[in-house]
């Protein structure tokens, strides 16, 4: 029986999470399909598009992200705060730009929406709903590829999957576990060569300004917090985590561990399990096992899955 998602994600609540989106019946919609022979793989550039759009609207950063052929990973920010201290004009403007209607005049439509206190309040706490923000991430893409195919339906599956991620160590694993999909897909063994993920994005940043490996490392798109490593640090994380999960690499772990490992709270033994175990071991929560067995404790089961694997990465 599935659980209800407000369980673990509360719309009042600002907090981190990895969400998940599968295309209907994990059919290969954003690729190339083996049957048909059709390319589809033009619309992940839509789905990149629209990232930068809906993130220019809600209180949210999105902190990675990856495209694939059958589903997209985002790791995002949720900033409730934020949301909070926009005036009602900069709510009714992000909203105006995120459903604007060619017909009808921006500026009168803002205008009209002021006089609606009840309404600005509902859409500045949509604005900073996860819910909400997949939605919007999600219809229009569906909208798109119903048209190009001629037919009505889903595009995606009704349900996106979502982790709640307690602490920076379970962002930076959900990070890492999303920048390396394609590695893990075998599409490829270079991550400046991973189309359509926000790590190709900040090697190609960082190749273009030298400085930026050296800045605190941000959202690539809308606004949240910095983690505490620099974007070059997290660069050479990804990249020596990728060794790590290559199927000829297995177990393998060199002496050349970055330095980064230490501020992830995990030894070069046990970061590679915390990156894979974001796939399957965790469930709806990532962090530590007392984050965990107390979230199960709130919400009254006697166990969630993945204290055992947060157990097994928390020793020293």
């Amino acid at each position: 029986m599935a659980t209800a998602r407000s369980v673990f994600v509360s719309d009042n609540t600002s907090g981190a999470y990895h969400c998940v989106s599968r295309c209907v019946r994990r059919a290969w919609l954003c690729g190339v399909d083996p049957y048909s022979g059709m390319d589809y793989s033009y619309r992940k550039l839509y789905v990149e598009k629209r990232l930068q759009e809906v993130a220019a609207c809600f209180a949210v950063g999105i902190y990675g992200y990856a495209v694939m052929s059958n589903h997209l990973h985002v790791v995002v920010h949720v900033d409730v705060d934020a949301a909070q201290q926009w005036s009602e004009e900069e709510v009714a403007r992000r909203w105006c730009q995120l459903f604007h209607r060619r017909e009808q005049d921006v500026e009168l439509r803002i205008e009209r929406l002021l006089k609606q206190t009840q309404r600005i309040a509902i859409l500045r706490q949509r604005l900073c709903s996860l819910s909400w923000l997949m939605r919007c991430i999600n219809e229009p893409i569906a909208r798109i590829a119903n048209s190009e195919d001629i037919c009505t339906g889903r595009f995606w599956e009704g349900r996106f999957k979502c982790q709640v991620l307690a602490d920076e160590r379970a962002v930076l694993a959900a990070m890492a576990y999303v920048d390396l999909n394609p590695v893990r897909a075998g599409m490829t063994v270079r991550l400046d060569q991973s189309h359509h993920t926000s790590i190709q994005k900040r090697i190609l940043s960082c190749r273009a300004d030298e400085s930026k490996s050296r800045q605190k490392l941000k959202p690539l798109l809308g606004i949240a917090p910095a983690l505490s490593l620099k974007q070059g640090q997290y660069i050479e994380l990804v990249q020596w985590t990728g060794q790590q999960v290559r199927p000829d690499k297995k177990g393998a772990i060199p002496k050349c561990a970055p330095s980064a490992l230490g501020k992830t709270g995990c030894s070069a033994k046990h970061w590679p399990t915390q990156v894979k175990a974001v796939g399957s071991g965790y469930w709806r929560m990532i962090g530590s096992a007392e984050q965990l067995i107390e979230k199960a404790e709130a919400i009254g089961q006697r166990w969630i899955k993945g204290i055992s694997i947060a157990r097994q990465v928390q020793k020293a």
